[in-house]
């Protein structure tokens, strides 16, 4: 739980930062950046798999950079549901999505990943692949 408010506050404080420095990203107050960095979450729960399906084959032709695009659509969806939140095109979304993904990145590689530690339970076995290919 601890983790999700944590990066919660990671994408608040990016959305922050890309109003701060991309033109044309305005954010009312702090109430309206942790708004948006949840509304954003939730869109990329739901929404943003199905658009990287149905747009997997322009992906795939792109290398990947479409994704980019998709992700400022998503922004700029973001701003349609939150009032305070305002992006005036798309270019500014293209930007915004950006510096919101190095934020969110930089700030995410700090965060421990949490290891699963093994039960001490004689039926659990962990098997591991030899050189020679077998499983031991």
């Amino acid at each position: 739980m601890l983790v999700i408010i944590t990066r919660w506050l990671i994408i608040t404080v990016a959305i922050l930062l890309a109003s701060q420095f991309v033109p044309g990203i305005r954010v009312d107050n702090l109430t309206t950046a942790v708004i948006a960095a949840c509304v954003l979450g939730l869109i990329n729960i739901f929404v943003k798999p199905i658009l990287v399906f149905l747009t997997l084959p322009l992906s795939i032709l792109t290398l990947g950079l479409f994704y980019f695009f998709i992700n400022a659509f998503l922004l700029k969806l973001v701003s349609y549901f939150v009032s305070g939140f305002q992006i005036d095109n798309f270019f500014s979304a293209f930007l915004g999505s950006l510096v919101i993904s190095i934020v969110s990145w930089l700030a995410n590689s700090f965060i421990s990943h949490h290891k699963i530690d093994k039960p001490n339970d004689p039926e659990y076995i962990d098997l591991r692949k030899g050189d020679d290919g077998k499983w031991r």
